[in-house]
């Protein structure tokens, strides 16, 4: 029994971890492209670091540095950001999903 209130807790703690980090990134990233024009473009840097940085904590270091570098573009050329913004995306979407396991009962 105990066995397997460890192995829940550990996938509960990854599912969370997840949803802090890739889901929160995501979200954002979302929100900042359909929302552009309204933003200002040091809104838009200071947001993509970030998601850089979200990226970064999980692990997933090509769709961090991308994005890192859609924010640097910006402030000279927004058509490069856009171009590395939309790689970054397409990255963040092949993050490592948490793999949803059985149910489990845990009395």
């Amino acid at each position: 029994m105990e066995i397997s209130r460890k192995k829940l807790r550990e996938e509960v703690l990854k599912r969370i971890k997840y949803v802090q980090t890739c889901v929160l990134a995501r979200e954002m990233c979302l929100l900042v492209r359909t929302n552009r024009a309204v933003l200002n473009p040091k809104d838009v840097h200071d947001i993509c670091l970030s998601i850089s940085k979200l990226c970064k904590e999980n692990g997933c270091e090509e769709a961090s540095e991308l994005c890192g570098k859609a924010a640097e573009a910006l402030l000279t050329d927004e058509a490069k950001y856009l171009e590395i913004c939309a790689q970054s995306c397409m990255k963040c979407g092949e993050a490592r999903r948490p793999k949803p396991k059985r149910a489990m009962y845990v009395a």
